[in-house]
């Protein structure tokens, strides 16, 4: 039995197709992972019985075992199957139709389809086997890997299905009915993570029929292209119930998120799933929060932190006054990690430096469900993996089922729901954090948000970017590589070339507004050639040997000139223009304009060779090629064109005919020499017509479209005034709607919190009296007010200055004794009226343990006195 694996590793060298079993490599067939606690062997043991023969896949068990003993799962499993079950080892291969259990005092994980078992370490907190397995097989089988969480207490596994989902996998989860303990599924399905919420028999119905799905579908080459007809419409749900669009984020990644969701619907064709995105808006909805999960963690990374520490942070808090805060914006911030890992290391890097700086961090994210979880900050036991025990102690506070961050680092986080792209950006940064965000983007949008960053940081602030991420080409014209191993970037003082207003998608853009060149504003303007082009002329021209040359644009004025062109092009008669048309020399222009228009249709290079022009006395002959090519940080396109002379020879002087010959050939020559060039001047004259009306019609276009574009820049310039001023009041705007929104949150929970306060303390029957670290009278009850002889104007006045209806001349002693000693103190007293009374004073104590003034209590011991006055 345990050789059979080692089989299957010799057979991957092997050519696929052979019908031996051993030939299947793990990445043929799904692997479940299925996690389990208490109660988890009998609904493991209902999902074995419910699986065929043969299903087609491969189990791996992970259940909470104790360290100290053997564990028998493998032989209880054994009887409730046919399956082959064994017990894993390590460097042992996954094989399909086999169950696999792990051995008790381990952790596992999985790689390249190889087991890999580690002594299970002794550690603080609870142990998390199934979270460890579960992140390994998504890391190393994508979509391919399927996660179930079974009965169990706490909340292993949350986490690690997560890491499958995102991976493209499909997660399933025990419901609560058919769970013994409902601690682990309960988790996992309040963290929207679980797919298919089913008892154990469903679960194997429906990973029987996940494995019979046909996989691998084969679509068209540009099926999930984004000017796709499809992908157009599915871009145009989501933007219609999200506001956001996707068209320019990463194919793959929308592409692995519709795969999965058709998978989990039972739809293979692409139509047919845009069909039940048009039937089913609640679908439209899953696939929206599919392709916005993301696997976060704290203190992701932490060589990151420890650069933060050692390089960024000291330069951020070095000569700031201690009024100005450091500022700090987490695009992309899903559920909260990585913004409070941010606070806390500033809070400790301050706390080393003995200086007090307020701190101001937000976090931004699409999901609105996210921010609500961000804002909550409350965490699964999990985390204890992630976070130091030093860091829960000082940051976090236990809560039930999990931890939640101090009110002190929640204070400093501010969240908001945001789409960077089209919302208005934050100002005044010091830091950026956007880690594994830009991995989803395509270049278009890269190249759109980077130079956004680049405007809200302060000069010499600074980007922190994902370890697989970069900027690269146009990012780094604007930015400075200060740490390559941690990609974090620091601002150049150059100004930030960032547009703001309305913006049209690349797919929406390309069926409303077709394809112009683009014409000078001015023609007395000369256009500016940009550095990059010329770099880029440089480099095809060096590898040409620099013949003559010139660059042009779309609308083939001429950008830049190399070598001698004079012999090529001269300025024409009247209105000066830089137009390579215009500039020609006869017997260039035809072969010029066909020449660019197959280069402008094709987009690759091409020539002409043999092309005669002729010079005074001499014919040149000439080879013409045009180069299309594109400006890697503007993406647009120009032509560099090349005239390489071939050969030139002086043209023959006339002859006279000799005088013995024949008058009658003399005649014909003469006769067909007329001739030719009758018909060269006449059809110069055509052609010449010809250009002359296609000229005037252009010209006819360009005064109109000067004219518009005359009274469009004076609409423009007045926009602009406009649009500057909008922007700094949107900028401002926009971290006040911030501000506001959570002082809202906080609003909302203070009133909730009064209204409890005080209903509890108008139901309460007996005296109680809440008093200040000054003795000043806060609250009381309608019962102490009668005891006492209080009344609503008295509240905020010292009470030992009241003359109360019981006699204590000991009052104030007693309590600055109880705020002095922390201790209750109970005395017995009475009233005016004989009344026996007991005084029970206690420490009245915030939420950090500050002792911050008294509750007095009055127990009625009239009852008492009298029941033994009885006796």
């Amino acid at each position: 039995m345990p050789n059979a694996p080692k089989k299957k590793v010799r057979s991957k060298k092997q050519k696929r197709g052979s019908a031996s079993p051993a030939r299947v490599s793990p990445a043929t067939f799904p692997i479940v992972a299925i996690g389990a606690s208490a109660g988890g062997l009998e609904a493991f043991s209902n999902l074995l019985r419910s699986l065929p023969t043969e299903p087609g896949m491969a189990l791996i068990f992970i259940p909470h075992l104790d360290p100290t003993h053997e564990s028998a799962m493998v032989e209880l499993l054994s009887r409730t199957t046919r399956l082959p079950v064994v017990q894993a080892a390590d460097a042992m291969h996954v094989a399909v139709d086999r169950v696999y259990v792990l051995p008790p005092n381990s952790d596992m994980t999985i790689l390249a389809g190889a087991l890999h078992l580690v002594r299970r370490e002794a550690e603080r907190g609870h142990h998390m086997p199934i979270d460890t397995f579960f992140r390994s097989l998504a890391d190393d089988q994508s979509a391919n890997a399927i996660g179930v969480i079974l009965s169990g207490t706490a909340n292993d596994g949350t986490l690690g299905l997560a890491a499958i989902k995102d991976s493209g996998g499909i997660t399933f989860a025990q419901d609560t009915d058919s769970a013994k303990y409902d601690g682990m599924p309960s988790s996992a399905i309040g963290s929207g993570v679980v797919d298919y919420v089913l008892p154990p028999d469903r679960i194997a119905q429906e990973l029987i029929r996940i494995q019979k799905q046909p996989s691998g579908q084969k679509f068209p080459s540009d099926a999930f292209d984004r000017k796709h007809r499809l992908m157009r419409d599915i871009f145009r749900l989501l933007k219609g119930y999200s506001k956001v669009d996707f068209a320019d984020y990463k194919v793959a990644t929308i592409r692995r998120r519709i795969l999965r969701r058709m998978n989990i619907n039972l739809i293979n064709g692409l139509p047919d799933y845009v069909k039940f995105l048009h039937r089913n808006p609640q679908e439209v909805e899953a696939l929206y929060r599919d392709v916005l999960i993301n696997v976060t963690s704290f203190f992701r990374n932490p060589e990151v932190f420890d650069s933060l520490h050692e390089v960024v942070y000291p330069k951020i808090l070095g000569e700031r006054s201690s009024s100005e805060p450091v500022r700090v914006w987490v695009p992309g911030c899903s559920t909260g990690e990585e913004t409070y890992s941010h606070a806390m290391a500033l809070v400790e890097t301050l706390s080393e430096l003995r200086i007090e700086v307020p701190i101001q961090i937000f976090g931004t994210d699409l999901s609105e469900n996210a921010i609500q979880r961000a804002r909550a900050g409350i965490y699964k036991e999990g985390i204890a993996s992630e976070v130091s025990e030093v860091r829960l102690r000082r940051f976090f506070q236990k809560v039930a089922g999990g931890y939640q961050i101090s009110k002190s680092i929640r204070d400093m986080c501010v969240f908001a729901r945001q789409n960077v792209f089209s919302d208005p950006p934050f100002s005044r940064m010091d830091l950026i954090s956007c880690r594994n965000v830009l991995i989803y983007l395509s270049p278009v949008l890269q190249k759109k948000v980077i130079p956004i960053f680049h405007y809200a940081l302060n000069p010499n602030g600074f980007l922190l970017v994902g370890n697989t991420e970069g900027l690269v080409g146009f990012g780094a014209e604007i930015f400075d590589l200060v740490e390559r191993e941690c990609k974090i970037y620091q601002k150049k003082p150059v100004p930030s070339p960032v547009t703001f207003g309305l913006t049209v998608s690349g797919y929406e853009a390309s069926e409303r507004r077709p394809q112009k060149p683009q014409y000078p504003a001015k023609e007395e303007e000369p256009a500016k050639t940009p550095v990059d082009v010329q770099r880029e002329a440089d480099r095809l021209l060096l590898t040409k040997y620099v013949p003559s040359a010139v660059v042009v644009n779309e609308a083939l004025e001429i950008l830049q000139s190399r070598g001698q062109t004079n012999r090529y092009l001269e300025l024409p008669t009247g209105r000066a223009s830089l137009n390579l048309l215009k500039m020609a020399r006869a017997g260039l222009l035809y072969e010029l304009r066909s020449l660019i228009e197959r280069a402008r249709k094709d987009s690759v290079p091409v020539s002409s060779d043999g092309v005669v022009i002729e010079e005074a006395n001499e014919t040149v002959v000439v080879r013409l090629e045009v180069i299309p090519f594109h400006t890697p940080a503007r993406d647009q396109r120009h032509f560099l064109v090349l005239f390489e002379e071939k050969d030139s020879h002086k043209l023959p002087e006339p002859k006279l005919a000799p005088r013995h010959s024949a008058k009658e050939q003399s005649d014909a020559r003469e006769v067909q020499i007329s001739q030719l060039k009758q018909e060269v001047a006449s059809t110069k004259e055509y052609l010449q017509s010809i250009i002359e009306a296609q000229e005037a019609t252009n010209e006819e276009l360009q005064s109109a479209n000067e004219e518009i574009q005359s009274g469009n820049e004076e609409l423009q310039s007045t926009n602009e005034e406009l649009q500057t001023s909008k922007e700094e009041l949107e900028s401002a705007n926009e971290e006040l709607n911030t501000v506001n929104e959570e002082i809202q949150h906080h609003n909302q929970q203070l009133a909730q919190l009064s209204n409890d306060l005080v209903n509890i303390l108008n139901s309460a029957t007996i005296p109680i009296v809440m008093l200040g670290e000054d003795l000043h009278i806060r609250r009381f009850t309608p019962e102490a007010e009668r005891i006492f002889g209080f009344s609503n104007h008295d509240i905020g006045k010292a009470l030992t200055h009241l003359a109360l209806n019981i006699e204590i001349p000991q009052l104030e002693r007693w309590m600055l004794d109880v705020m002095r000693d922390v201790r209750m103190k109970t005395e017995q007293v009475r009233a005016r009226d004989g009344k026996p009374y007991k005084l029970r004073i206690t420490p009245y104590r915030t939420l950090e343990n500050k002792i911050d003034g008294v509750v007095i209590i009055l127990l009625d011991l009239s009852d008492l006195v009298s029941q033994g006055n009885s006796k």
